[in-house]
């Protein structure tokens, strides 16, 4: 437990030396997002009988805790591959799943603290209620720590930074982006609602969105099973790579 606590603390001091830009600046995108979009659209569109901006917010939220998980663990793996600093991580008795779970937990912490800073900003731009905190909470735990695995796999993958960039650019974005987080799917032709039901991340928006509204395009009981699968599925293969030491020990 020495090496979890030890490498815990490590991680979390990691983004929080830099936290103005690990934390201010993805806050300040959200803030950005939301702006634009509720400028144009707040007088237009409602969705499911609530104000458009109101509806973004926990889109907006989600995102940036899913990516910032995914940032934070990928980014670290990396750094420590090519400056040689893993070395000193693999070297000690630490198991591989107090490895993972350290990795996990502070790309989590890091996720939770943007997604909080977005909520406390964006306040004052719409009105937010938050009727079933439960759904909030786990949808929020769930997909920070599934994104903060596959953030995981993409850091052991990735040689090089424009490797992991590739990751996040043609996987991460696309997820996130086409997840409704700016939108409804009941909005799109019949063939891309299909579609939207394989992505993971809709089932974590729309589960997140439904703990503040207390509506939803699918039941937050299905999301969060399949979320929970996905999440389970994702972190066995981590661990896997972790036993064997894929791309980790020459």
């Amino acid at each position: 437990m020495i090496g979890f606590w030890t490498l815990l603390y490590k991680e979390l001091l990691r983004f929080w030396k830099v936290a103005f830009q690990t934390v201010g600046a993805p806050v300040l995108t959200a803030l950005l997002y939301l702006m634009i979009f509720g400028h144009v659209l707040d007088e237009h569109v409602q969705v499911h009988g609530v104000r458009y901006t109101s509806f973004l917010v926990p889109g907006l939220v989600m995102m940036q805790v899913l990516q910032n998980a995914f940032a934070n663990s990928s980014s670290s793996l990396i750094q420590a591959k090519i400056t040689g600093s893993i070395v000193f991580v693999l070297l000690p008795p630490i198991p591989y799943s107090a490895f993972f779970a350290a990795y996990v937990l502070a790309a989590l912490a890091r996720g939770l603290m943007v997604g909080i800073g977005v909520l406390l900003a964006t306040v004052w731009f719409a009105e937010i209620t938050v009727v079933a905190p439960f759904w909030v909470l786990a949808f929020a735990l769930l997909g920070g720590a599934m994104f903060a695995a596959l953030g995981m796999i993409a850091g052991i993958w990735s040689e090089k930074f424009d490797q992991l960039a590739a990751f996040q650019n043609f996987l991460i974005m696309p997820l996130t982006m086409l997840s409704g987080v700016f939108y409804s799917i009941h909005s799109l032709p019949a063939l891309w609602q299909g579609v939207s039901h394989y992505n993971p991340v809709f089932y974590m928006i729309d589960g997140f969105r439904y703990g503040f509204f207390g509506v939803s395009d699918v039941a937050p009981e299905i999301s969060l099973g399949v979320v929970f699968g996905c999440f389970a599925a994702v972190s066995l293969l981590t661990l896997n790579l972790l036993k064997r030491g894929w791309k980790l020990r020459a």
